[in-house]
């Protein structure tokens, strides 16, 4: 597999390596956004974060808290935007998880995670939740 993350993950691409797990890795984006946009990848290739083994879910958990943390003391901020682009129309580029973390600044042009979509559904809440939970 010719997958740039699972490179990162292995270890074969230099990469700046935040910290890492068993089974995850943290490393800077080589396209910031902020000072600190951190991305964490598995190691092995997962696509989706609903592909995420149960086995891993509490490291992966603990893995983010600490890696926002550690950017919160280093860079002293306590404003993150946190994210993943899940698909195609979410805007990945790569078809390996990664998750954002995005250390925020007083002034850094940057909006809340509402400022991504603007598609307000042309169905009723209540259609929507009805569809959702499969009573329609």
């Amino acid at each position: 597999m010719d997958c740039i993350f699972c490179k990162i993950g292995k270890k074969e691409i230099q990469s700046y390596i935040i910290d890492e797990t068993d089974n995850f890795i943290a490393v800077l984006d080589i396209n910031p956004h902020a000072p600190g946009h951190t991305l964490v990848l598995p190691k092995e290739h997962i696509v989706n974060f609903v592909d995420i083994p149960e086995e891993v879910e509490k490291e992966l958990v603990d893995f983010l808290k600490s890696i926002i943390k550690k950017l919160g003391e280093k860079l002293n901020t306590v404003d993150f935007t946190i994210g993943i682009n899940e698909g195609k129309l979410a805007g990945r580029a790569i078809d390996h998880l990664h998750i954002h973390i995005m250390p925020r600044f007083k002034n850094d042009k940057g909006g809340s995670i509402h400022s991504v979509v603007f598609n307000p559904p042309k169905e009723s809440l209540e259609e929507i939740y009805k569809k959702i939970k499969n009573e329609s």
